[in-house]
């Protein structure tokens, strides 16, 4: 699988339960505010600059469409909604 253009496939890390500084567990539906996801590039565009397969991002969690490849499931996004680089 290789993405074209400025589109980088992805795969959203599984959001799971936070700890706050008080102690308190919250659910991934509790962290709804939080509007950036991290994730882990599988491919990239010929045409975009900045990140590697296999770097780890933050990303606009709205953006993106969820395509499914032999029962494997990944985002595609374009190149201008990464937002931090890691």
């Amino acid at each position: 699988m290789k993405a074209v253009g400025k589109y980088i496939v992805i795969i959203p890390k599984k959001e799971t339960r936070k700890k706050t500084t008080s102690g308190l567990l919250l659910g991934e539906k509790d962290r709804e505010d939080v509007r950036y996801r991290e994730a882990e590039i599988q491919s990239i565009g010929t045409e975009v600059n900045g990140v590697e397969t296999g770097d780890h991002i933050y990303y606009d969690k709205f953006a993106g469409d969820i395509i499914e490849i032999k029962d494997d499931t990944y985002t595609v996004i374009k190149e201008s909604d990464v937002i931090i680089v890691l």
